[in-house]
Formats: C-alpha cells, structure tokens, sequence
C-alpha cells in the first residue's frame, strides 16, 4: 500500500514537473514573441540618434535660438524622443494585447481599446506640438527662397487633408489605431477608397506630412530635421512592429496601410 501511495506521488510529482516545464516554455515564447524585431528596433534607434549627433556636431547653427528660456538643442531631443516613446507604447501594448490579451482580458474589448487609444491620441498630437515649440524656439534658421517654402507647404497641405479624410471616411479611426490588435473577431476588407486607390500604405507615406509644415513656414532647419526622422523612424515601426503583427492576426501582409 505504502509503495503504490509512492509510485503515485513520483507520478504527480513528475505531471507537475512537466506542466511547470511546458508553462516555462510557452512563457518564453510568448517573450520571444513580445519582443520580435525588437533588438533591430533598438539598433535603427541608436543609428538614427548617432547620425543626427554627428550632423549638429558640425553645424552648430541648426541649434540656434531658444524657447522660454530652453534652448532650441533641448527642445529638439525632446522632439526626438516623442516619437521613441509613441512608438515604443504602440509596440508593446499591440504585443502584450496580441499575446497575452493583457488589457482585454481585465478591462473588455471597449475599455481597453478606449484607455489605449487615450494614451496614443496624446502621444501623436505631442509628435506635432513638440515640433511646433521647435520651429518657434529655432524659426528663421533655414536660409532658403521663400517662395520655394511656401510652394512646398502648399503641396503639401492638400495630401495631409486628403489623407485625413480617407482615413474617416474609408479606413476609419478605430482601424488606424489598431483595433485588429484588440477586437479578435475584427474583419474588414482591405480599403481601397480614398487616397489608398493610390498605394497601399498611405498611412506610412503621407501621414506624417504634416510634422514639416511648422519647420516650413517658421523656416526652422531644426524642426525639418525632426520632421524627416519621424518619417523614416515610423518605417522602422511598421518593419519591425506592424509588418510581423499582421501576418499573425491575418496570416499575409494586407494592403491596408
């Protein structure tokens, strides 16, 4: 009696040392997975500020001017570092939710969605209020024709507003935040209204258009380059966060950006 009582707690022991590995196992995959690409999201982070160190090392007059007693180089790393936060709260929040449903599971679908995009509604309108402090603290640094500028600013104005109103009107907002990351039994047809008739990732392409039209019309050389990181920096978002998150909510790439 003694050794069956044995053989059955070795047997339990050793059940509950496998389900303890195979819980050890899936919870570092589900890690791996969190942080997918990231290491290369990291590298572009550190390559990115590096050139952008090296270029105002030798062009001090980029820098010039300052803002309520901040000087226009602070105001600029502050303007650098927005869109680093923006998109590191887009990265693991989509992640954490993707596979782990962290934020559905304790506040629902509705709630959750609706805290998320809070936080994503203030990080991506500090995007174009830190650029406008920017371009106020160093205007007039750009020597450049004028009516180049405002030409420039003029062609652009139109395809931000077009933009805008294709995302309302075909995209729809909710699907521009992200809702595919939170509302499983989300399933919409690609769009192909609007100025996504045009290219598939129109959101990537002309959706931080707008960041250049302060540095434009204040002629601020600083608030440009800001605006230029922004869009190349939201490439390395959707490559290394958006791209991989796609194919596994959707099985493909869809063309829907």
């Amino acid at each position: 009696m003694a050794l069956l009582i044995s053989h059955r707690c070795l047997g339990q022991r050793l059940k509950n040392n496998a389900v303890s590995s195979y819980n050890l196992i899936e919870r570092r995959s589900v890690v791996k997975e969190i942080f997918r690409y990231q290491i290369w999201h990291l590298l572009f982070v550190i390559i990115f500020i590096g050139a952008i160190q090296i270029f105002i090392s030798y062009n001090d007059n980029v820098m010039s001017g300052a803002l309520w007693g901040i000087s226009t180089k602070k105001w600029f790393w502050i303007a650098i570092a927005v869109p680093i936060l923006h998109q590191a709260y887009v990265w693991i929040t989509w992640r954490l939710e993707l596979y782990q449903n962290t934020f559905t599971s304790r506040f629902g679908v509705k709630k959750a969605f609706k805290f998320y995009k809070i936080g994503f509604a203030i990080l991506f309108v500090s995007r174009l209020i830190s650029i406008i402090i920017l371009a106020v603290s160093n205007q007039e640094s750009l020597l450049i024709n004028s009516y180049f500028v405002y030409l420039l600013a003029a062609v652009i104005t139109p395809i931000v507003i077009y933009l805008f109103y294709s995302v309302k009107k075909y995209f729809t907002i909710d699907r521009a935040f992200g809702i595919d990351h939170f509302d499983k039994n989300y399933n919409e047809p690609y769009v192909k209204g609007g100025i996504f008739r045009f290219t598939e990732n129109g959101m990537y392409i002309y959706g931080l258009l707008i960041l250049y039209l302060p540095g434009l019309l204040l002629f601020s050389e600083a608030a440009l380059i800001v605006a230029l990181f922004n869009q190349i920096y939201i490439w390395v978002h959707y490559y290394c966060t958006e791209r991989p998150d796609m194919k596994v909510i959707y099985g493909k790439i869809p063309s829907k950006h």
